[in-house]
């Protein structure tokens, strides 16, 4: 039996608990034992702010070991596993901590507030032969596996464009604080990166202009241009100004030689040159839920993370990086 702690009871730790509680209600070997934050008696009868819908809005923790201070929980249960839906600025050095105590630990994105953390975090976990994955769940939605798919087995040729979106209202307390969260680009925008980068591997450069509406969050509109050496069009925007009943959104339309596909957050509609378009068939299941059965596969079975590996998940922070450089240039481009 797998037992697991869960640090962060904001609105990812809440997706995080929600699919705990349905791995176990499916018979997966793991049990959620305690839950930690620093004000866990406020949030266990509150509601949790986020882009997306969790299970519920007030949650009956009642069953669960409650604690203020991670180092209160660590002392008290024996634990295998540790999942952190913190802060950015913390990730790397809990991670490493965690790493060096012999806990596995599966880490909210971004991986790290800088590149340099988000590879010493990989390092350690190498180092203490310990399992360590990060929350990048485009890997694991249908709709990106869908078109990763369509990539690597060419159905309709090679890619010749592409263009990634996602765009919200911007959100509150320490994210609006670039020194702390990386903005819009590092927050939001790095799925999008990272998911690039997963598709058509690291851009030899990259250009980016952007703009600053909210005072000290950093860039929180911006636009990507990714340069690779088949001449392939790739962009991804990100926008944090949409305010009003906009809500979330996220999507990609991709072309190739002989069709192209669309994805419009729920749908992904393939329209082929040469015949009438259709609906993919997809997954049921997201990516939150997905990417946690996963990473619990791989301890159980002692295999290996290939999916999101924490190296290639330090790569997407880099390449954020090189984006960001490129803002503060004016769009000059840079090379990765």
């Amino acid at each position: 039996m797998l037992k697991i702690g869960l640090v962060g009871f904001g609105f990812m730790g809440r997706m995080h608990f929600d699919n705990y509680v349905r791995l176990m209600n499916e018979g997966q070997q793991i049990e959620l034992v305690a839950i930690c934050d620093l004000i866990i008696d406020e949030l266990k009868d509150s509601k949790a702010g986020g882009n997306m819908s969790t299970g519920q809005e007030v949650y009956d923790l009642s069953a669960y070991r409650l604690y203020d201070d991670i180092e209160k929980m660590v002392a008290a249960e024996e634990l295998d596993m540790i999942d952190l839906a913190v802060p950015t600025y913390i990730h790397a050095e809990m991670a490493c901590s965690l790493l060096e105590r012999g806990y596995h630990v599966f880490c909210e994105k971004p991986m790290a507030r800088h590149s340099a953390d988000a590879r010493k975090m990989a390092e350690t976990a190498r180092k203490h032969d310990r399992k360590l994955m990060i929350g990048q769940c485009l890997r694991f939605w249908p709709g990106y596996e869908y078109l990763k798919a369509t990539i690597e087995e060419e159905r309709f040729g090679k890619v010749t464009a592409g263009y990634f979106y996602r765009g919200s209202e911007a959100p509150k307390n320490w994210f609006l604080d670039e020194s702390l969260s990386g903005g819009a680009l590092l927050d939001m925008h790095i799925h999008d990166s990272d998911m690039i980068q997963w598709l058509f591997g690291t851009p030899e450069k990259v250009s980016t202009i952007g703009r600053n509406v909210i005072p000290g969050s950093g860039y929180d509109i911006a636009s990507t241009h990714y340069a690779y050496p088949d001449g392939k069009v790739i962009n991804s925007q990100v926008d944090w100004t949409l305010e009003g009943d906009h809500g979330f959104y996220m999507g990609y339309r991709v072309n190739f030689e002989r069709g192209n596909i669309v994805f419009d957050g729920g749908t992904v509609t393939v329209n082929p040159n040469d015949q009438p378009g259709f609906k993919a068939e997809l997954l049921a299941e997201d990516g939150y839920y997905r990417e946690l059965k996963h990473f619990i596969g791989a301890i159980e079975n002692h295999a290996d993370i290939v999916i999101c590996t924490p190296e290639s998940a330090a790569d997407s922070v880099a390449l954020v990086e090189g984006e960001k450089q490129s803002a503060e240039a004016g769009g000059a481009w840079i090379s990765l």
